[in-house]
């Protein structure tokens, strides 16, 4: 029995090698009940390998992981009967229909899924009788995420679930993540996409070379490593007067084209300095950071 107030996954100095290569070099994490948890990072950077050793598919080389309370290197067949799983490379027989696949899944659980409703909701019903070799990437895809949530698992882990989705299909993967998050599971996605991580996830762990590097809510990571507001404009004003304005790091010019950076402050400083001085730049530009500037920031510029 977990304690409550137990998070559903912890991970503690994770490490996996193959061989002479480290794929993971010390993962540490939790997750807590009901929570979105988002996995950012590289190819290469050793979030596949963490979400497989915690799911009891490899077998790590040291750390301390929990599962749901269970140990996934001892508890395998336990822990497979309460949580769901997309992996990366996934692969079903040509020859296997639809419906049969979500039948076959559904068999390994408590017998509660309701297949029609499950390919309702996945844009299936229609390719119910259709071979798995007959599907277009997309209805693979959306297969393989129907199959990890046919028995309604308390845990489920998602490995780069919407490549190869249309932008239809993947705004109803969204919509559906987001009902999981509404009932309390508990979902680990591992995910190349910024804009999905940022409106999917409640907390994302950025991986680099086998280790985590940074881990917060969207906001808290931007805020930390997003480099802060740029404003760029025209303007005939002084350099140290702008260099002294609260909030404001640094303030770069080229003959009279000023860009100043701080934080979110100083732009509200900045533009009262404007006012005041009667200047209202025409050209001024607001870069505000985003997720995709803390990311880069964290996993470096020769990943860029």
């Amino acid at each position: 029995m977990r304690a409550a107030g137990t998070p559903d996954v912890v991970v503690h100095g994770l490490r996996k090698s193959y061989g002479t290569v480290r794929a993971v070099a010390d993962v540490s994490f939790e997750v807590e009940r009901g929570e979105v948890l988002g996995i950012l990072g590289p190819n290469g950077s050793g979030k596949t390998t963490t979400v497989e050793c915690l799911q009891g598919l490899r077998r790590p080389d040291g750390g301390d992981l929990t599962v749901l309370g269970l140990d996934p290197r001892t508890q395998v067949r336990q822990l497979r009967r309460l949580i769901g799983s997309q992996l990366q490379d996934s692969a079903l027989p040509d020859r296997l229909r639809v419906v049969e696949a979500v039948r076959l899944f559904a068999s390994v659980g408590e017998g509660r899924a309701d297949v029609d409703a499950l390919l309702a909701d996945w844009g299936l019903a229609a390719k119910r009788s259709a071979a798995f070799g007959t599907l277009s990437g997309g209805q693979r895809q959306r297969l393989f995420i129907a199959l990890a949530l046919v028995n309604r698992p308390r845990l489920v882990f998602l490995d780069e679930m919407t490549t190869g989705l249309d932008p239809e299909a993947r705004r109803e993967a969204w919509r559906l993540i987001a009902r999981l998050r509404e009932l309390g599971t508990t979902v680990v996605l591992v995910t190349h996409f910024l804009d999905e991580a940022e409106r999917l996830c409640d907390r994302l762990v950025v991986v680099r070379d086998g280790a985590v590097v940074a881990a917060g809510t969207p906001a808290e990571l931007v805020a930390a490593h997003g480099g802060g507001v740029t404003a760029t404009f025209t303007a005939d004003l002084d350099d140290a007067e702008l260099g002294a304005l609260p909030g404001v790091t640094s303030v770069g010019r080229r003959g009279r084209a000023y860009e100043v950076r701080g934080d979110a402050a100083a732009l509200l400083h900045l533009g009262h300095l404007l006012v005041g001085r009667g200047t209202v730049p025409t050209d001024l530009r607001v870069h505000q950071p985003t997720l995709e500037d803390a990311y880069l920031a964290l996993v470096g510029a020769e990943r860029r």
